[in-house]
């Protein structure tokens, strides 16, 4: 009974066309405004902690952070048991030595950088053994973890940089999140580069002063360390030159893999924004109009034509759009084709009481 009363006005409503009509744009085009994709443009909301009020958009970012210690605690496992495998079996790989514990792990950052200079080599079928596996898992170890703690690093400078350009303009806290949110890709690259930059200019002096290296040669050996071709030619050889190598060759290689990968997204990004610029800037044709007919009914409401262009974008699919309306349908419980207060209590699962005794 409670049902069919709740129904009733519904169908007298439908059945009165007329004042529907005078009613219903208003009311339309101030629901589709408030839909926006990007909910920044008009606030920033907050999100309570132990610590106050934060911006959405860092607690996104606190969330999405690596857990450093991991990190941390990974390589050093990773680092310890290779450094303990090379230093045991130090007198089965040949070539340019200085110390037993400095060489086993310069060995194992060099393995699992994949720079492989050559100046230390395995010379028995247990040393090359032992380097196939921590080169596997090296690469694994750089690719899941580390990649993924200096993405987040370079990420956390955008805000910084995007304030830096707008020094001497008044901007808010929403434009900046605006324009990161724009220009991710774009001062992820810039970031990357200025850092990479850095590093190959360190590197580079540092080759010329401590290794003794000409300009020239030293130049080459970062240029061919930092994109893991590892002629060999020119390394380090020094004490020095290895403690410092240690941590530049695992900095460098990271760095240019994170850098390459931010232009391959820039480029893949704007390949993207001109097909949508190509598809909203297309004249609709009957053919398109039929298409976008949802319903089959012989007009498109606005719901078909946003839908219809988001498909003709790529940025859903039909199956983004079938998986959609099954929970439509099943939080859809008086099948009324609308989505109220009631549908969503009833759609949710009962919740069992507590027995006390």
């Amino acid at each position: 009974m409670a049902m069919d009363d709740v129904r009733e006005p519904l169908i007298s409503a439908l059945g009165d066309p007329s004042p529907q009509t005078n009613q219903k744009k208003p009311m339309k085009s101030r629901t589709y405004r408030r839909c926006k994709s990007a909910p920044l443009a008009e606030y920033v909301p907050l999100k309570t902690t132990d610590t106050g009020s934060v911006p959405v958009t860092e607690s996104i970012l606190q969330n999405s952070r690596p857990n450093f210690q991991k990190v941390a605690l990974f390589l050093a496992v990773y680092l310890g048991i290779g450094t303990i495998c090379f230093y045991l079996v130090r007198n089965q790989i040949k070539g340019e030595k200085t110390n037993g514990v400095l060489d086993a792990v310069y060995f194992c950052i060099v393995t699992m950088t994949t720079v492989g200079y050559g100046d230390l080599v395995p010379n028995s079928i247990l040393s090359k053994l032992l380097a196939c596996a921590f080169v596997f898992t090296g690469m694994a170890l750089v690719a899941l973890i580390l990649s993924k703690a200096v993405d987040y690093l370079v990420a956390k400078q955008e805000i910084f940089l995007d304030k830096a350009l707008h020094m001497h303009q008044k901007v808010g806290c929403i434009e900046v999140l605006k324009d990161v949110e724009t220009n991710s890709l774009r001062y992820k690259c810039f970031v990357a580069f200025i850092l990479l930059s850095v590093i190959i200019i360190a590197g580079t002096i540092f080759l010329a002063t401590v290794e003794k290296l000409d300009l020239v040669d030293a130049f080459y050996c970062v240029c061919s360390t930092i994109t893991t071709l590892g002629y060999g030619d020119k390394s380090f050889s020094t004490r020095a030159g290895r403690v410092f190598a240690i941590f530049w060759i695992l900095t460098c290689t990271i760095c240019l893999a994170q850098f390459l990968l931010y232009v391959a997204e820039l480029n893949a990004q704007n390949r993207q924004r001109a097909l949508v610029k190509w598809v909203l800037s297309r004249r609709m044709t009957n053919v398109d109009l039929e298409v976008a007919d949802l319903d089959g009914d012989g007009v498109v409401g606005a719901a078909e034509f946003i839908i219809y262009k988001l498909k003709e974008m790529g940025k859903i699919s039909q199956e983004d759009i079938r998986l959609v309306m099954e929970e439509f349908d099943d939080l859809d419980v008086d099948k009324s084709g609308t989505l109220s207060t009631s549908d969503i209590m009833l759609a949710q699962p009962p919740q069992t009481e507590k027995s006390y005794g």
